[in-house]
């Protein structure tokens, strides 16, 4: 009997402890094992909302300003209530605003003085002598004939000088000097129609055509880069230019042309280097026609007097332009530091082209300014236009009273 109770009391405590392992191994189960080798968590604490008068974000930068401090952009003046809602345009970059025509020569005019008051200057000094021989007056005409006013304008003008002071008896500088002016004037001329035409027009078949304007010469006197300044003229004149670049057979020539049609707003007509001239001065005229432009000027090839084939096909050019109509102008630019030799260019060239006008650019460059006096009488046109140096503004319309001013040095 004592056996058997022993024997249930045995049993029992091992069923209690069966259980409590049991027990034990579902817990750790449900409850892994922390890893003690991971970082501990980062608290971060909950952002606090502002209070009554602090900013919300970073603070300005600048003080706080009311209403009535703050300057708004105004209207034009005269603007409608659609323009002056309507945001202001932006600038169109790379595009410069060229300085006005008017008055250019005159604003030159101390630059063109230094170099060419020297003939002057010289005229007045040999005018002022007490007694006037026939040295005197031979050096009177080697002064003009060095400054390339020509033979003949020479004596023409030595001859009323002569007369005229006979008749004066007394010869006060300022006399002299007003005596001088005037019979320069006479030489160059003051009554010319010196406007360089731009006016087209409109064809049988009722197109508006623009003016058309043909600039030509020789390689070296400046031609692309006077067509270039032309158009900075033309646009400073509130007109709108196309560009046909026509000199095929020279390197660069197109690139150059069209960095100045840029620098203006102008847009450069070109074809293949190499390719026919008149067909790039035919499809520039056609492109203006298109974008209802203004003026076109067209850019020929630097033609060497010498080569009689290449003349010819300055001729074909404007023929072919022709076709669209009459062309306006052909202006002829010669470089004045070549004197004489710019007056054999001349012949060829009006032989070729109707030459309607002269561009004489480096006038600045020579004391020779007598070759305005002289390509006149060569070729019975006028100078229109004149280079007074290497700015992108420094063409300039041609005014003989200006030009004479310069020559005197006042």
């Amino acid at each position: 009997m004592d056996i058997l109770i022993l024997a249930v009391v045995i049993a029992v405590v091992a069923v209690v402890a069966i259980g409590g392992l049991v027990v034990t191994g579902v817990r750790k189960k449900k409850t892994p094992r922390p890893d003690r080798s991971a970082p501990p968590p980062t608290i971060t604490a909950p952002p606090t909302e502002p209070q009554v008068g602090e900013e919300a974000g970073p603070p300005r930068a600048e003080e706080r300003r009311t209403i009535e401090e703050v300057e708004l952009p105004q209207p034009p003046v005269g603007a409608t209530d659609a323009e002056a809602a309507a945001p202001p345009a932006p600038p169109q970059p790379g595009i410069e605003v060229p300085a006005p025509t008017a008055g250019r020569l005159v604003r030159l005019r101390e630059r063109l003085s230094r170099s060419q008051n020297t003939l002057g200057r010289g005229l007045l000094t040999l005018l002022s002598r007490d007694h006037l021989d026939e040295d005197t007056w031979e050096e009177i005409e080697d002064t003009l004939l060095t400054a390339d006013v020509g033979v003949a304008p020479t004596q023409e003008l030595v001859e009323r000088l002569r007369e005229r002071v006979r008749v004066l008896g007394t010869r006060t500088p300022a006399e002299l000097r007003a005596l001088l002016r005037e019979e320069l004037l006479t030489l160059i001329g003051t009554d010319l129609d010196r406007t360089v035409h731009t006016e087209g027009g409109v064809s049988s078949e009722g197109v508006v055509r623009p003016g058309v304007v043909l600039v030509v010469g020789v390689n070296g006197t400046g031609k692309t880069t006077t067509t270039g300044k032309l158009a900075r003229v033309l646009v400073a004149d509130g007109r709108s230019v196309v560009l046909g670049a026509a000199d095929t057979f020279r390197a660069a020539a197109a690139d150059q042309l069209q960095t100045w049609g840029e620098r203006v707003g102008a847009r450069t007509v070109r074809g293949p280097e190499g390719g026919d001239p008149a067909s790039v001065a035919f499809d520039a005229v056609k492109e203006g026609i298109n974008e209802s432009a203004d003026v076109v000027l067209v850019d020929t090839a630097g033609r060497l007097h010498t080569k009689t084939g290449l003349m010819d096909e300055l001729g074909k050019v404007k023929r072919v332009v022709e076709k669209h109509g009459p062309v306006d102008e052909v202006l002829l630019v010669l470089d004045a530091t070549t004197g004489q030799n710019g007056l054999i260019q001349a012949r060829v060239f009006a032989e070729v082209v109707d030459v309607t006008g002269i561009v004489l650019t480096k006038l600045d460059g020579t004391a020779k300014g007598g070759i305005v006096i002289a390509v006149q009488r060569e070729l019975k046109v006028p100078v229109k236009l004149v280079g007074l140096g290497e700015g992108a503004d420094d063409l300039a319309p041609f005014e003989p009273e200006a030009f004479v001013d310069a020559l005197l040095g006042d």
